[in-house]
């Protein structure tokens, strides 16, 4: 897995995934959006980490009895416990809640490991036990019955699609209040300092935006001076 560097993750945790979503917009990446996904707590932390992924596949009913969780290979605990800390568990579970990805114990494990946070397209059980930990958690819906209703666990760290997106194991993972983007690896580096810069530049549009000033020659910045005067805000705003 690729390993993120302490200072593009904490540059990632200071921007939005709208702003990443336009710097990779501008690259040819239009996908990378995981849909239908939402944050279980209103206040929980942004997610920054690198994708550790597991797969689900339809069950098969003879092979997704109770019995299997006494395996300590069967992936999805395997995942728990391999997930590396400040990593991102991400499960593709074909876009299917009818049957939870995980619940509240197996997702309070992962945050006392120390990973960043989890994503599935799907649903968790416990969904307002999980959404009272303050730890970073993206599903479509609360779904009460155990994964092996629906799911079969089938591997750990390969090539997944979550949401329509595909994800490779340590691509970037950042999440919000707007939803979970992924940031293929080798771009991670590049799209911070990227994704930073438009901030900056952003917050001084809102800033003479609120002024009363309108767009054009502002947003984007075809005006040179508006250029001039952005320049001038980042040296007083020490940004």
């Amino acid at each position: 897995m690729t390993k993120l560097s302490d200072t593009t993750r904490t540059k990632l945790k200071s921007v939005s995934t709208a702003t990443v979503a336009t710097a990779l917009f501008k690259r040819g990446f239009r996908i990378q959006m995981i849909q239908d996904v939402h944050a279980l707590g209103a206040d929980q932390p942004v997610l920054v980490g690198e994708a550790f992924t597991l797969r689900y596949m339809p069950a098969r009913e003879d092979l997704n009895k109770l019995e299997v969780f006494r395996d300590r290979a069967h992936p999805q605990r395997k995942a728990i416990e391999d997930c590396p800390p400040g990593a991102v568990l991400v499960m593709d579970s074909r876009k299917d809640a009818r049957a939870a990805s995980a619940g509240a114990i197996l997702v309070t494990r992962l945050m006392q490991r120390g990973v960043a946070g989890v994503v599935t397209d799907g649903g968790f059980r416990d969904s307002a036990e999980i959404a009272k930990l303050g730890f970073p958690a993206y599903h479509h819906r609360p779904s009460a019955p155990t994964n092996l209703t629906l799911h079969q666990a089938i591997e750990i760290n390969v090539p997944i699609g979550c949401g329509d997106a595909p994800v490779f194991p340590g691509d970037v993972i950042l999440g919000d209040g707007d939803g979970v983007i992924v940031i293929p690896a080798h771009l991670a580096d590049e799209i911070a300092v990227e994704a930073v810069e438009m901030t900056a530049f952003e917050d001084f549009v809102t800033e003479e935006v609120k002024k009363g000033r309108g767009i054009f020659g502002l947003y984007p910045a075809t005006d040179e001076q508006t250029l001039v005067q952005f320049a001038a805000w980042r040296k007083k705003m020490g940004r």
